[in-house]
């Protein structure tokens, strides 16, 4: 593909998958995986691949991940109050689509994010293992806080638990599968022997953990795991279980543009870190560190 025939009228301006795959004489999933990683430019409309044809001769003929299509200034993966609330004093003017953080990985390698929140458990650490095994290009994985984890109680459960076992036989408001805090709940609740007949839970899987925590507050659900921060806002007993690491997955071409370097400068301020003491189990002495960098 030459630069005279990127500029005949008569060609298409984008190509497909099926096209791309056959001018780089590879299969079709390579190009997807290409794609995901941020490696080949493209873009996505109605959720199909489509792959500008200029960018992608660019790229051919100098081999650059430059080319590649710059992220939307758009936030996911998971919920995370401090970082809600910072994105808003801020006036970064992140958009923010969370809906769990196995969600926000894949649409993060999809492209569609220039940010993602994770706080996925492991062996030994918090999202780094999830992370490297996706194998994305160009992105850091940076500290946002350490939060504590536990469950929030109800009326009806206060003073009366003291371990996740003593949840037998009460109703549960359940995270969907995917998400970080279902994946901690699911985890524990192995650990002490309960399985899903033990318990109960509401029938509407929570979004959010705000939407967990609010089914406990009138008493639709007598507990949820989640942070005690959340249990102070709604005035109701928290049982701490852990520390886990709340995280950052960012594009490394993305922190430097506008919206990002105002969100971590804010987060270097005063008004941040006492916004964080005053939720409650928030520890951001390492706000901003690296964590993770992709080859």
């Amino acid at each position: 593909m030459s630069d005279n025939e990127a500029e005949e009228p008569g060609l298409p301006h984008f190509l497909t998958t099926r096209e791309v795959a056959s001018l780089l004489r590879v299969k079709e999933r390579k190009v997807y995986d290409l794609a995901a990683a941020g490696e080949i430019p493209h873009r996505r409309v109605t959720g199909k691949l489509l792959f500008p044809r200029r960018e992608l001769d660019d790229w051919i003929n100098g081999g650059s991940k430059e080319a590649a299509a710059e992220r939307p200034a758009v936030l996911v993966g998971s919920h995370d109050p401090l970082l809600d609330w910072a994105v808003r004093e801020s006036g970064c003017g992140l958009t923010s689509f969370v809906d769990g953080s196995a969600d926000g990985l894949d649409r993060f390698a999809r492209g569609e994010a220039a940010i993602a929140g994770l706080h996925l458990p492991e062996t030994s650490d918090w999202n780094i293992e999830a992370v490297a095994q996706r194998g994305s290009a160009d992105c850091v994985l940076l500290a946002w806080a350490k939060r504590s984890q536990g469950l929030i109680l109800g009326p009806s459960l206060a003073g009366k638990v003291r371990a996740v076992a003593d949840l037998a036989g009460h109703t549960i408001a359940l995270r969907q599968p995917g998400a970080g805090g279902r994946a901690r709940f699911d985890s524990v609740a192995a650990a002490a022997g309960l399985g899903q007949a033990a318990f109960s839970t509401v029938a509407s899987l929570a979004r959010t953990e705000t939407e967990a925590v609010a089914a406990v507050a009138p008493g639709e659900a007598e507990a949820a795991i989640w942070l005690e921060a959340m249990a102070r806002q709604f005035r109701l007993d928290f049982l701490p279980l852990a520390e886990e690491r709340f995280d950052l997955l960012v594009d490394r071409r993305a922190y430097f543009n506008e919206p990002l370097q105002r969100l971590f400068a804010f987060a270097r301020g005063t008004a941040f870190r006492d916004r964080a003491e005053a939720m409650g189990g928030y520890d951001v002495s390492e706000t901003g560190a690296v964590r993770w960098l992709s080859d």
